[in-house]
């Protein structure tokens, strides 16, 4: 049986989808690999940017890409060790 994501789950993987894009990654590949729709997507992407986990910034061509922060860094390596705490005893 599928698990319903946690909102906490869903920005750990959109951090690790941006970080694992060279880095940079766009709303609509975001999208497609996070499985959210658009009004989803613009809900989580507004919070990791007011909470500093990303930057949003315009390319050369004038499209949105966003980056992840030192802080959404920090982020990722606290999530990966509260769920090894969690996995320890079975959750």
């Amino acid at each position: 049986m599928n698990q319903k994501r946690d909102r906490v789950g869903i920005i750990h993987e959109i951090l690790l989808l941006v970080r694992g894009k060279d880095g940079e990654a766009g709303p609509t590949y975001i999208m497609y690999k996070a499985n959210l729709s658009h009004q989803m997507l613009n809900d989580y992407l507004n919070e990791m940017l007011t909470k500093g986990f990303i930057i949003g910034r315009l390319d050369k061509r004038g499209k949105r890409t966003y980056f992840v922060t030192d802080k959404g860094r920090a982020f990722l390596n606290d999530y990966q060790i509260i769920r090894k705490f969690f996995d320890s005893y079975g959750f």
